[in-house]
Order: C-alpha cells, then sequence, then structure tokens
C-alpha cells in the first residue's frame, strides 16, 4: 500500500512562509514569480495540500521529502490556476483527490481500436497517468526533471488532463471555456497547432515542441500547457496564436517570467 501524508496537520494550520520562501529557490517555474503571485500561490498550495492526498510507493518510504518539497509539487500544480478566482480554482481541482509518486517509469498493457475495427494490443511505457476521478500517478524520477523552463513538466501535464476532463470523462482537448473564448476560436486555434505538427512529422521536420503533442487532441492540449508555462518563449515564437489563446485561458503571462 502506497504511504500517505496529509498536510497541514491540523497542530500547524499556520502557512509556512519560510518553508515557501525555499520552495521558490527551488525551482525556476516557482522563483520568477512576481511578490503578488508569489503569495497568492503560496496559499493556494497550503491548501492544496490540505485538501488532496499525496501519495509515495514503499520504495520511496525513506525519501527525505521535506515540507518544501510538498510545496513544490503542490505550487507546480496551483501554477496552472493561479490566474483564476478562487472558486474556478477549487471547482477546476474538484476531480483531483491523490497524487501518487511510483519511483520511476512504469508500464501498462493497452488495447486500441484501429480504424478498420482490428484490436491492437501494446506495452505502452508512462512517466504519469490520470482518469476521470481517479488518482494522478507520477514517477518521481520525472517529477524531479520538472520545475525548469526546458518545455517539459509531467505535473502540469497531467494536471492540465484533470482541467480537460472537467466536462467530460475522456480528455478530448477541449476543456471548459471561459465566456472570452468561443468554442470556435479554441477549435480553430489548436487545429492550425495540430495540422502543423501533422505536416512537419510527415516531411520528417522537427516540431517546436514535444511531438507527442501530435498522438491526439487531449495529449496536444496537454503538450500545449507544458509549454506555455515551462518554454513560454519558444511556443510564442513558433505559435503565436496559441500564446495569446492561453494567456486568455489561464488568465496569466508566463513569457513575462520568462523574460524576468
Amino acid at each position: 500500500m502506497p504511504i500517505r501524508w496529509l498536510s497541514p496537520s491540523p497542530s500547524s494550520p499556520r502557512f509556512p512562509t519560510a518553508d515557501w520562501q525555499t520552495a521558490c529557490q527551488r525551482v525556476a517555474l516557482l522563483n520568477t514569480l512576481g511578490h503578488e503571485e508569489a503569495e497568492q500561490l503560496g496559499q493556494r498550495a497550503w491548501q492544496f495540500l490540505a485538501q488532496k492526498r499525496i501519495s509515495f510507493h514503499p520504495d520511496l518510504k525513506e525519501m527525505a521529502f521535506d515540507r518544501p518539497a510538498y510545496l513544490v509539487l503542490a505550487g507546480q500544480a496551483c501554477l496552472l490556476t493561479l490566474g483564476w478566482s478562487n472558486f474556478e480554482h477549487t471547482d477546476a481541482f474538484s476531480n483531483v483527490h491523490e497524487i501518487i509518486l511510483l519511483p520511476d517509469g512504469f508500464t501498462r498493457q493497452v488495447e486500441e481500436m484501429d480504424e478498420f475495427g482490428v484490436m491492437h494490443e501494446y506495452t505502452d511505457s508512462r512517466a504519469g497517468e490520470t482518469s476521470y476521478q481517479g488518482p494522478v500517478v507520477l514517477s518521481f524520477t520525472d517529477l524531479m526533471q520538472s520545475g525548469g523552463f526546458n518545455g517539459y513538466n509531467i505535473l502540469i501535464h497531467e494536471l492540465a488532463h484533470k482541467l480537460d476532463m472537467g466536462n467530460a470523462v475522456d480528455i478530448d482537448g477541449f476543456p471548459p471555456l471561459p465566456n472570452s473564448i468561443t468554442p470556435a476560436e479554441w477549435h480553430g486555434v489548436f487545429s492550425g497547432v495540430w495540422n502543423d505538427l501533422q505536416d512537419r512529422l510527415q516531411r520528417g521536420q522537427p516540431t517546436p515542441i514535444d511531438d507527442y503533442a501530435a498522438s491526439h487532441p487531449g495529449e496536444c492540449f496537454a503538450v500545449c500547457c507544458e509549454a506555455f508555462f515551462c518554454a513560454p518563449a519558444i511556443l510564442a515564437d513558433a505559435y503565436p496564436d496559441l500564446y495569446g489563446l492561453l494567456c486568455r485561458y489561464f488568465n496569466q503571462q508566463p513569457l513575462s517570467r520568462f523574460q524576468r
């Protein structure tokens, strides 16, 4: 059974300012926040830890995971909804109940039916996974590679799937949208990105973002969220319309943090 840890405990409800400052110094995504953003994110991260379960595989039992480390995890999770109201933030993560950390990547047996009705079975290697009301499962190795501006963040990727499933059981790349963004606009911008990725791959050309985005519309959204927060300059240069759309969707400007 995984080992479970809950925070904050009833005996320590006060926000740990020093621990949050330490957490922000550990990863670039948090260290580049302005003062007001950092303060708001810290409070949400602390509440996130109070409301969600963080669980470990038994092989990670002896791992020294101090309070700033938990805040690093929660801070990156809540970064997605930092630009939203408290109600929107809480509602967006209402389908997040538990985050489970495994020592490394893992495999799953997958069955998929192709367009001709033929069922295919294969072994899929994964760094993370989640489902509609299921836990968010992460490779600890990949989590430790997240937090910088290298375009990769397994936690943001999997939680983007949770946002995606805010209006559907399965991921489809179409999360609940604010009133300022129409479904037609969302579909149009993402279709342009999708078509460009497919065209580059068919030509044997490199893609500006992880080509895993071209595997499924839901993965396209998740990978684009990773790029938005963790490689905003690359995303803004390659797909300016998409970057602008996600700025409006998340109500954030990560490029200004990156430049800072």
